[in-house]
């Protein structure tokens, strides 16, 4: 498993910790309509998957101010956003930054994602900071999760990762 710490402190990470060349595993969260959104909604293409702990945190927001910035220049690639945070807290945080190329997903319900990627924090049910890029054929293509959770990933790895997919 990744080893990740949340302001300095170690923490547990639950599920598989997810590798470059590993089939994507599925996942069912919610859309800010309390939709389910699983991978296979998105199938056929690449999509850009940044998880964040809160998107009312300073570098959770910077991160997801960021993507959605890139993701006009990203041609096809679908820019998703993961975090616990209610659909409820997305919809009105979306609205009030502005954000209209992410889509932002919970996975409050049942840390679905969370556990199918490793990035459940187990002490703090939030997720780890990580950063995937999925192909087209639901290969992972790239995989960031990042050593101290209030760090910031690294983005430019991230977008030319996202370019390169098929």
């Amino acid at each position: 498993m990744a080893s990740v710490t949340f302001k300095g402190n170690p923490v547990t990470l639950l599920g598989q910790e997810v590798k470059v060349g590993d089939k994507a595993p599925n996942f069912s969260v919610l859309a800010n309509d309390l939709s389910e959104v699983t991978l296979e909604n998105s199938k056929g293409s690449v999509r850009l998957v940044s998880v964040v702990p809160s998107l009312d945190t300073g570098v959770c927001d910077a991160q997801t101010r960021r993507f959605n910035e890139e993701a006009t220049k990203l041609g096809n690639v679908k820019v998703l956003t993961v975090s616990v945070d209610l659909p409820f807290a997305q919809k009105r945080w979306c609205g009030a930054a502005g954000i209209e190329n992410v889509q932002t997903l919970s996975d409050h319900r049942d840390l679905s994602f969370g556990e199918a990627y490793g990035v459940a924090i187990q002490e703090l049910r939030l997720l780890a900071r990580a950063v995937f890029v999925i192909d087209s054929n639901d290969v992972v293509t790239y995989a960031e999760y990042v050593s101290e959770a209030t760090n910031h990933p690294n983005y430019e790895a991230a977008i030319e990762a996202a370019k390169q997919a098929k």
